[in-house]
């Protein structure tokens, strides 16, 4: 269990750009200004650094999304969706702080118990989870959540033999000290394709909590699955991955192991950003596309009533976004690292209504077969819930 501090973060990368070192890219680290804005060979402004060549295989301008199921209705205040090997997912109750698995063919609910120590209020409770990369062998479920003094991380074993209710086996803290607010506590975690684990957290409400080096507020973190800093990292003794962020909801990896995350803008912009390790993100400095120096733009950005997105999938060429406030699933085609066309948004409010298909969107995960499964939000206090809210709804893309 680690709560390092995060000091060494910003030392350590003073250290390898003296020694003319740096990571993909040759942008800025953490909370060091540059010259100007980092700029292509053409003189242009770049959104997003590392940015690959274009590829013959780009996804079309347009796409399309269908819901072809409801697999499961009466969810209560659903956050963390996490897929299970065989195709049955895990959905965790941010208020209620239990896990339920739901087959995948017949819908059918299991709960396997509630996560003790969670203590909902405001947008605390139970929040992401995830299944371990060795699942198979070691049947360990992660999930990151709000207690009485902090957000942290903690596993625990799924025996599905046991009693429904009774399958979870006693919490072991991975990493805990992550601020807590009634407001901005991130939760999104995901394993990464490098077997890391990675969490999104919030300022708090806090503001300054993104930019300073001492707080894990407003970063986005990456570890071992046993909480220890992972390698590679900008600091070898530190967690924190990139700085600057207001309130991390979504993270995905495209098919080139490229992190992007989505992110609740204030009230200008919502973002989707391409991540890249001690880079900073610019909150409260900048939101949105602002050109600032030493801080990375986002490669998208919406108005927060059109989206205020929270998870994120990539599938059929395209980063998915579930939008709460927008209610609507947008479409972000991709060419490497640069969008091919505007966004496109699905389920939103028809003949001038305002009010989406089905309410506010909050986790999307794509799928074995190219597709996406996807979670309404409506019981979370914000939505207008019908009586079979909140859903679990399968959705066929292309």
């Amino acid at each position: 269990m680690r709560r390092p501090g995060v000091t060494a973060a910003l030392a350590a990368a003073a250290l390898l750009l003296a020694a003319g070192c740096s990571s993909d890219g040759d942008g800025p680290r953490f909370g060091q200004r540059t010259t100007g804005p980092s700029r292509s060979a053409s003189g242009e402004r770049s959104s997003a650094p590392g940015s690959a060549s274009p590829s013959s295989t780009a996804p079309p301008a347009k796409g399309s999304a269908k819901v072809v199921r409801t697999v499961a209705t009466g969810l209560d205040s659903p956050w963390g969706l996490a897929a299970l090997p065989g195709g049955d997912v895990l959905v965790s109750s941010r208020d209620t702080g239990k896990i339920v698995r739901i087959a995948a063919d017949s819908g059918r609910k299991t709960e396997l118990g509630s996560v003790p120590g969670v203590s909902p209020g405001g947008e605390g409770g139970l929040l992401g989870i995830a299944v371990s990369p060795d699942f198979g062998a070691d049947h360990l479920v992660y999930a990151y959540f709000t207690t009485d003094s902090d957000n942290r991380v903690a596993r625990m074993l799924y025996d599905e033999q046991r009693a429904p209710g009774d399958q979870l086996g006693a919490p072991d803290t991975v990493f805990k000290g992550i601020p807590k607010g009634t407001l901005h506590n991130g939760g999104r975690i995901a394993f990464g394709p490098d077997r890391m684990l990675y969490a999104g957290t919030g300022e708090t409400g806090d503001r300054a909590l993104a930019q300073d080096q001492e707080s894990l507020g407003g970063k986005i973190l990456r570890m071992t699955p046993d909480g220890e800093p992972g390698v590679g990292n900008p600091s070898p003794d530190s967690v924190v991955y990139t700085v600057g962020h207001r309130n991390v909801q979504g993270l995905a990896w495209d098919d080139d192991k490229r992190l992007w995350a989505s992110e609740f803008g204030q009230d200008t912009w919502d973002e989707l950003n391409l991540i890249q390790p001690g880079r900073n993100y610019g909150w409260p400095d900048a939101e949105g596309k602002a050109g600032e120096d030493g801080m990375v733009d986002p490669v998208e950005q919406w108005k927060p009533a059109d989206a205020s997105p929270s998870g994120i999938a990539y599938a059929e060429g395209s980063i998915w976004l579930a939008g709460l406030r927008g209610e609507r699933l947008w479409r972000v085609p991709l060419d490497g690292t640069r969008p091919v066309a505007k966004p496109q948004s699905f389920f939103g409010g028809k003949d001038g209504e305002s009010a989406g298909e089905y309410g506010r969107l909050r986790s999307v995960v794509a799928t074995d077969d190219g597709g996406l499964w996807l979670t309404t939000s409506n019981t979370d206090g914000r939505g207008k819930p019908s009586r079979r809210d909140d859903l679990l709804l399968r959705v066929e893309i292309s």
